[in-house]
């Protein structure tokens, strides 16, 4: 077993890094020159799209815009926004908050797309339920030839959402609730599948009402308190991100409990996580964008690349902020413990209780949302009669990650891989059908542009004849 760990971890390291770090990130460059910067140019727009997409629409979908968004951020906002961040600097040292906010700042060019994709080629299930994502853009994108491509996806996402969506997101759960209040792990698994089988029965109807109630709220206050910190702390802030800017081009030498970093590895574990955490380019937030009531793929790909922005360019960078500027860093401790100790020194008796429930929220949403991702996977292997069967085997496997003999390292290290597996074949997609894109783009915004100028002239002239 040991040796099969060390070969997955060999192959892990290969495909994470040297493959896939430089196929994401050139894509996202890519396809940002291709738009000449307009995704991110547009995001004052997006916000107006974002709160247009609350209302009523008569439009083709099962859910609205919005809640789409939030569907997607259910699943991407989550243990990555918490333990992610940290777990990047323990490796990368500061500067890998800087990757991060590169690899986003890019990655939204990438969100958009896949949207945009998802709704083009959506299609109705026997069920009458719109469905879409990767594997019905490269199917019917990119013809035949590249069927067996989407299969890969399907297949390797089908798995991913058992680890990354659900075993792993149970385990940080029970842990953080265990630490916190002293709650039994198993107890904590078994509540937490009551909770998912009750949304999960509602089918993503339910799905998107619970994820538009439930993510901005726990963001909101999760921001609120990283907000607060950094606001008694705001004459630090300066030199904080100047640091972060200088240790991501500069090694950051061993200091209390931090074993020093290279450039390198900043690179490498800010782009990762960053990755890990907005999901850009692993083809899974296409797949609940789909089911949006529109009848703009544009309008929708807009829309969706605020998941980016929000989850990484805001939340992350809280986060980040708040563990440089409080020291934390340098505590010696990793993931979400190091989280805790930052937001407790800058808020005591109060700090590891906002990061605990909120690292349960935001793995309990993520759970919600990735079960609705490797359902869709499954569907399109198996067909509809793979729906319920796939259901409850998800329901049922909630507590497993909860046990104590369950390797949560080998866990993370299949889901990591299952991961890096899944964006391949999405983000090879996204290059190939890069003309369909830029034209989608650009007729959309030439007709919103020349909407713009008509009621800025409209509004001249009315103002003129008073």
């Amino acid at each position: 077993m040991d040796g099969l760990i060390e070969l997955l971890k060999q192959f892990n390291s290969f495909v994470s890094g040297p493959v896939l770090l430089p196929l994401l990130a050139g894509t996202g460059f890519f396809l940002t020159i291709g738009y000449r910067f307009m995704v991110q140019r547009r995001i004052p727009f997006a916000f107006r799209m974002m709160w247009r997409g609350r209302q009523k629409s008569d439009e083709a979908g099962d859910i609205s815009p919005f809640n789409a968004l939030m569907t997607a951020m259910s699943a991407t906002v989550g243990t990555g926004n918490i333990a992610g961040v940290a777990t990047a600097i323990y490796f990368g040292g500061p500067g890998a908050l800087f990757w991060m906010w590169l690899v986003a700042f890019v990655g939204m060019a990438t969100k958009f797309s896949e949207a945009v994709l998802a709704v083009r080629f959506r299609e109705r299930d026997a069920l009458g339920n719109y469905i879409g994502g990767p594997m019905y853009y490269i199917r019917d994108g990119l013809g035949d030839k590249w069927k067996w491509l989407a299969f890969l996806f399907a297949g390797f996402g089908m798995f991913a959402g058992f680890g990354i969506g659900n075993t792993v997101q149970s385990n940080s759960i029970a842990d953080a609730m265990r630490h916190t209040f002293g709650i039994n792990p198993i107890l904590t698994g078994v509540v937490t599948a009551i909770l998912v089988g009750l949304v999960l029965l509602g089918g993503i109807k339910r799905i998107g009402e619970v994820a538009g109630r439930l993510v901005p709220f726990m963001a909101v206050c999760y921001f609120a308190a990283g907000i607060l910190i950094l606001a008694l702390n705001w004459t630090e802030i300066p030199s904080a991100i100047a640091f972060i800017a200088e240790s991501a081009f500069t090694p950051v030498s061993a200091a209390g409990g931090f074993a020093g970093a290279t450039v390198w590895g900043a690179m490498r574990f800010g782009i990762a996580r960053g990755i890990f955490s907005n999901e850009a380019g692993m083809g899974s937030s296409p797949i609940a964008h789909a089911t949006a009531r529109t009848d703009s793929p544009a309008r929708q790909g807009t829309v969706a690349m605020l998941g980016v922005f929000l989850d990484t360019i805001v939340i992350c960078s809280i986060t980040g902020l708040v563990i440089v500027i409080t020291g934390a860093w340098q505590s010696g401790e990793n993931g979400a413990a190091m989280s805790a100790v930052a937001f407790e020194t800058a808020l005591p008796g109060a700090g590891q209780y906002i990061v605990s429930i909120g690292l349960a929220l935001f793995a309990l949403t993520t759970i919600i949302g990735w079960s609705f991702y490797s359902e869709k996977c499954t569907q399109y292997l198996f067909g509809v009669k793979a729906i319920k069967p796939f259901r409850i085997l998800w329901i049922l496997l909630i507590p497993v990650g909860t046990l104590p003999f369950v390797d949560l390292g080998a866990l993370w290290l299949i889901a990591d891989t299952l991961n890096a597996l899944m964006a391949i074949p999405n983000l090879v997609a996204l290059l190939l059908l890069s003309p369909v894109l830029f034209r989608i783009a650009r007729e959309y915004w030439n007709e919103v542009d020349a909407g713009e100028k008509a009621r800025r002239e409209e509004k001249r002239k009315t103002k003129t004849a008073l």
